[in-house]
């Protein structure tokens, strides 16, 4: 009998072993750099179709509001909303398309290494927070039409929706999306640690569920939110979907770029 020496098997990589820190971070690094050497064009296409994957969230909410929303209790209802939330992260992160919450901690971290200038960053996080939000408002205004005509969503279930994510005062929205910036800044570290693609699929499902469950601020599956709000419902107002727009948007880039990459760059840089 060969032994696994003989055999090379010891001399193979185990897949199994948990990645050191330095290596998730050159991985975080390497693809962050992927994405600043794209052309503007490919990168505005991905974010534009990412939103419109993300946005599959809404719609499965949407529905399940509309099917449910009078026979459950409020905290059901809230559970089941939160459970729909995951599968349009799932579609875009595993489907590899760009949103902007998770280059908010991803292209800092080339900045911090010296690879790339702080200008570049800049263009790069609005080709695809443009790409995202255009993509966004495409996809409420067919499925606001859609939705309601077919039956499967009524305008009440855009209106609720709505109303939870502007009914805050601007100092709330931003620590509440500053939250949600560090989980989605966190997830994408997570993803890269992870060595499969069920485990990937796991720790999907259980951030932005948390993200669901919590009610936190996301600046680009709550811009659907209250956009769609905004053109089925005269409670909704462009000033709210505004105040939204930019505190969730600060709260997320704060949350993603300094508990994220700022951090896991300084704590593997300076150990």
């Amino acid at each position: 009998m060969f032994s696994r020496r003989a055999t090379g098997e010891l001399d193979k990589p185990r897949s199994d072993r948990p990645k050191r820190l330095k290596q998730i971070l050159d991985e975080q690094i390497e693809a962050g750099l992927h994405e600043f050497n794209r052309s503007s064009t490919g990168l505005f296409i991905s974010a534009f179709a990412a939103c419109l994957e993300v946005d599959f969230s809404i719609l499965f909410m949407g529905t399940i509001y509309s099917m449910f929303g009078g026979s459950l209790s409020t905290e059901a209802l809230h559970l089941f909303l939160a459970l729909c939330y995951p599968i349009g992260f799932l579609f875009v992160i595993i489907g590899r398309s760009e949103l902007f919450t998770e280059h908010t901690a991803l292209a800092i971290l080339p900045v911090l290494s010296q690879s790339v200038r702080v200008r570049d960053l800049l263009i790069l996080w609005g080709i695809v927070y443009a790409g995202n939000l255009v993509g966004g408002y495409v996809f409420s205004i067919l499925i606001s039409r859609i939705g309601t005509k077919v039956g499967f969503i009524d305008d009440h279930a855009f209106e609720y929706l709505a109303h939870h994510m502007v009914d805050y005062d601007w100092s709330t929205i931003l620590l509440s999306a500053l939250l949600a910036g560090w989980m989605m800044g966190l997830l994408g570290w997570l993803v890269t640690s992870s060595q499969e693609t069920i485990s990937r699929i796991f720790v999907i499902i259980l951030v932005t569920f948390i993200i669901g469950i919590a009610g936190l601020h996301h600046c680009i599956v709550g811009s659907i939110e209250v956009f769609s709000g905004f053109i089925t419902s005269d409670s909704i107002t462009f000033t709210d979907y505004l105040r939204f727009q930019v505190w969730a948007t600060i709260g997320n880039a704060l949350g993603g770029a300094v508990f994220v990459a700022i951090l896991k760059f300084s704590h593997v840089r300076f150990k």
